[in-house]
């Protein structure tokens, strides 16, 4: 029997162990490299800094190269929300990365060759992440070390057959219009590997998002953009694994992921209530000098709000063995204090259906975005939870309710140490389907169809989704 591409990827996501490695393998495999490998981050001046510098006549912190990425200061204003004005730095990288797993097929299971990669930034120092994972300017070797690994297989060079190919969104708050390739390539020749690399499948990579700080950020954006509305239900090899699961909770996300007669609006009514949303929203973002930014402070040690709020800049020196470069210096921006990332879900005509949230953020390409139900920094509401749509109840959830609950970090290579909680909380048949007017219900179906195209889905939704387990 001839297997579709989206059979294929859902035999891999309903395969929690692998034929090479298993998951407990992975974890230890994880910890040893995290023991072993040399990784120092300390703080540094600006003025100590030998690549970067304050461009006065610019007003931002730049690389003398030109490349990488900057600090740059813009203004907002926006009808949307509550605070219709701010000021604050942003990264700009212009750039497209590539964010890219390879897979194989090892006995007639797609696996995904997943690398250990230390970034300074990561909480834990090593996380699994993709098979390559490059800024354009460290793979055309603007820093002057060595080529990505695996490079030649997703520019064309090597021998691959593309499965995947997305340009998606990086995080809209803290980037201004950045986007990364998200892509997936199939193998079928050998491929030498060293000991920062295992294959694993689909569904060990979504079982290891439950343990926090496991799976990186770029990883879990890849594994989200997989489609699964293509699947011949009617394959017997399909119903065959079906019938394996005993989890009633994995079987209803299965049908949310695959069903696409029972959502609670069509795909045609979910665009226009966006469109429409779009329509009215309004924003204007404008340069403006570092130094000139109200209620931030600017100095040889970083930038910081005036009040400890948001997040500082921060200089680092770095030192990491394994890299393409084993010591730079760079800025790295960090959080003031942990946020929390939940979807609400509920059973709509029989099928699991997810609160999306249209959200609006500076660095957006297109103002609006759908974002999970609640995304925040718990520590600004704290004293007032029910300013945020649904957090009281995301925060009040029972134990039986929460489905889905693990800390997850934010991209090591530009963050310094920022985490959030990634809920997924089952709300009852009491909770009301009539939800405020920037929200909207979709199946799994719904949004994973929704990914396959640039700026629907914000970072924080996919990575979220990622987590959704059917094995």
């Amino acid at each position: 029997m001839t297997r579709t591409k989206c059979n294929r990827f859902l035999l891999s996501a309903l395969q929690s162990q692998g034929v090479l490695c298993s998951s407990a393998d992975a974890l230890a495999w994880l910890q040893a490299r995290c023991n072993e490998v040399h990784v120092k981050i300390d703080p540094v001046r600006l003025s100590a800094m030998s690549d970067w510098y304050m461009d006065e006549d610019q007003g931002r912190i730049r690389h003398r190269s030109g490349k990488f990425f900057s600090i740059d200061g813009i203004k907002v204003s926006t009808n949307v929300g509550n605070v219709p004005q701010w000021h604050q730095p942003i990264i700009n990288q212009p750039e497209i990365g590539y964010l890219g797993c390879i897979v194989k097929e090892f006995d007639g299971v797609l696996h995904f060759l997943v690398q250990a990669k230390i970034e300074p930034g990561n909480v834990n120092v090593v996380q699994l992440s993709p098979t390559l994972q490059a800024t354009k300017s460290n793979y055309t070797r603007a820093h002057k070390g060595k080529a990505p690994k695996f490079l030649e297989y997703f520019n064309g060079a090597g021998k691959s057959k593309v499965l995947l190919d997305q340009l998606q969104s990086e995080q809209g708050a803290r980037f201004l219009n950045k986007r990364n390739r998200n892509i997936i390539v199939e193998v079928t020749e050998d491929i030498p590997y060293d000991k920062d690399f295992r294959w694993l499948t689909l569904g060990q990579i979504k079982q290891l998002t439950t343990f926090d700080n496991v799976v990186n950020m770029d990883l879990r954006t890849v594994i989200s953009g997989i489609p699964f509305d293509g699947c011949d239900a009617s394959s017997l090899e399909f119903w065959e694994r079906m019938v394996e699961l005993n989890d009633p909770f994995k079987m209803g996300m299965l049908v949310s992921a695959i069903d696409h007669r029972r959502a609670h609006l069509q795909l045609d009514e979910i665009i226009s209530w966006f469109t429409d949303l779009k329509a009215r929203s309004e924003i204007e973002v404008s340069r403006e000098h570092l130094r000139a930014l109200s209620g931030w402070q600017l100095s040889d040690e970083g930038i910081r709000h005036q009040d400890g709020l948001y997040f500082d800049v921060r200089w680092v020196n770095v030192e990491i063995e394994n890299r393409e470069v084993s010591r730079w210096q760079q800025p790295l921006v960090a959080p003031q204090q942990q946020g929390l990332i939940a979807f609400v879900i509920k059973k709509i005509k029989g099928v699991y259906h997810f609160l999306v949230q249209a959200k609006m953020e500076c660095g957006n390409f297109d103002i609006l975005e759908f974002a999970p139900t609640v995304q925040c920094i718990t520590g600004s509401y704290r004293d007032s939870l029910d300013k945020l749509p649904f957090l009281k109840y995301v925060l009040g959830a029972a134990p039986e309710q929460i489905r889905f609950d693990a800390m997850q970090s934010e991209e090591g290579g530009r963050f310094y140490h920022e985490q959030n909680r990634n809920m997924i909380i089952e709300a009852g048949q009491d909770f009301p389907v009539e939800v405020p007017a920037n929200f909207q219900w979709m199946t799994l179906h719904q949004l994973l169809n929704f990914i396959r195209f640039n700026n629907y889905l914000n970072i924080q939704a996919r990575g979220l989704l990622s987590g959704v387990r059917f094995a």
